[in-house]
């Protein structure tokens, strides 16, 4: 199998995983740029994956369901997505029948938090993970609908995946991200490295993604709130912090990210 990007809007991805034929899309926003980029891959689409409902990450349904009124649609159930054929909760393993003759094992994962709803899709047989809006290259998601328990929770869950997982996030943020990370932990020379080299994939024009579970646990702060330096940089931006309550440190991190 084969996974490439769809840009769309100012930095959504869409993911395409892909044979010789057939392809999957997570997340269509937008409908154009994906057609475009299976027409010129030869690709028939077969089947969507959606993360949440937000509509940078399903707006181009419509579209693409006009084209292909049988497309399969998987969805979380607790969300409103548009024309959604099939419902999903979490917990779930799915045999997507898409990819010619080779079929692909997908466990479902509920991630509240960013949303009530929130899935991400981890495809064993490729041991890569799709996650929408939950994790972040360096980062995570802004709590919109979701408590900080549940988006902890959700990124535990995820960091409970095999190391060597790769992580489709759908956001170019990464830069942004390690700057922020960085400033939590100036002393972790993971954080330096990985954002120099981030700043030259991207001036480059390439996308910092996909990265890896291992990556993320090592410089992303909201996978590092049992961290001593971590807990630190916590304690400073909210004194009165409980340095012993992890979920305490990720809020205290959340809410200075959401203003930094």
């Amino acid at each position: 199998m084969n996974i490439f990007p769809v840009k769309a809007f100012r930095d959504n991805y869409i993911w395409v995983m892909h044979d010789a034929n057939n392809a999957l899309a997570v997340d269509p926003g937008e409908a154009a740029p994906l057609q475009k980029a299976l027409t010129e891959y030869s690709l028939q689409l077969q089947a969507v994956l959606i993360t949440h409902h937000h509509a940078d990450h399903q707006g181009g349904l419509p579209n693409l369901l006009r084209d292909n009124p049988r497309l399969d649609i998987y969805a979380p159930r607790l969300e409103p997505v548009n024309r959604r054929s099939i419902e999903l909760s979490g917990d779930e393993t799915i045999q997507l029948k898409c990819m010619g003759e080779e079929s692909l094992y997908v466990q479902v994962l509920s991630v509240a938090g960013h949303t009530r709803g929130h899935l991400a899709y981890y495809v064993r047989t490729e041991q890569v993970l799709f996650c929408g809006d939950t994790l972040f290259g360096g980062g995570c998601g802004r709590l919109f609908e979701g408590t900080a328990q549940q988006m902890f929770d959700s990124l535990t869950k995820i960091a409970a995946l095999p190391d060597n997982t790769r992580i489709y996030c759908a956001h170019e943020y990464t830069e942004n991200n390690l700057a922020f990370a960085q400033a939590i932990e100036p002393d972790n020379t993971a954080i330096v490295e990985r954002l120099a080299a981030v700043e030259t994939t991207t001036a480059n024009g390439h996308p910092s993604l996909p990265s890896t579970l291992q990556l993320e646990k090592a410089t992303n702060p909201f996978l590092r709130c049992r961290q001593p330096a971590v807990i630190a940089a916590a304690c400073k931006l909210e004194p009165s912090v409980d340095k012993d309550n992890p979920v305490a440190v990720f809020a205290a991190l959340r809410a200075r990210r959401d203003t930094w």
